[in-house]
């Protein structure tokens, strides 16, 4: 095998940085805010992941303190919503830096949640109602930190459409969630038939 090797610091030498290609595909956090002035905010984050059962916690990561970050820090709350392939180009449009709303922008109807006040995507077949319980500025190894933050929230409140839970066990391909993926446009849909089971070693 021939290795091509770099140094991150002193660049990749590739027509497009393929750390987000190797670490992927990677989950998309669709995460919807309010602002101190009561305006919508959605917007897409691929540095998004779960990270603990109980409680049951998720992240996302901003590269600055953008309208979400700066929202959910503001405001303690946020939701997540599961982008599908029918969702993604609506998904898309809610990835603009304009202070707008996005709902509007994007034509995506607001449903109401029930623990807090941040909007969900009534489209969406599952959806979280979060509160935050962390936010952690991020670093690099000499101790410097970046302008990025990891906001983390605990679930407290779970919406899934019931189609999506036959015999009460959630079927991750009948969403057709859609992952991010490398270079400046790619994206990776999950169907059926890239399924797989391995039984874990007693």
């Amino acid at each position: 095998m021939t290795s091509h090797f770099y140094r991150p610091a002193e660049g990749h030498r590739l027509p497009h940085d393929p750390f987000n290609a190797i670490v992927g595909p990677r989950p998309i956090g669709w995460i919807g805010t309010l602002s101190p002035a009561g305006v919508r905010n959605l917007a897409p984050y691929s540095f998004f992941n779960a990270f603990s059962y109980t409680p049951p916690l998720i992240g996302f990561s901003s590269t600055v303190r953008k309208h979400t970050a700066r929202n959910a820090e503001l405001s303690g709350e946020f939701t997540w919503n599961l982008v599908t392939r029918a969702l993604a180009e609506q998904m898309n449009a809610t990835s603009t830096t304009a202070d707008i709303d996005e709902f509007v922008a994007s034509a995506l109807e607001a449903a109401d949640s029930v623990e807090i006040s941040a909007p969900r995507v009534a489209a969406s077949p599952v959806s979280f109602e979060c509160r935050v319980s962390d936010i952690i500025p991020l670093r690099g190894a000499d101790g410097h930190t970046s302008t990025g933050v990891l906001t983390i929230g605990e679930v407290v409140a779970v919406h899934i459409d019931e189609a999506m839970i036959p015999d009460g066990i959630y079927q991750t391909a009948l969403a057709h969630p859609v992952l991010r993926a490398g270079g400046p446009s790619a994206y990776f849909e999950v169907l059926a038939e890239g399924r797989f089971d391995l039984v874990r070693p007693r």
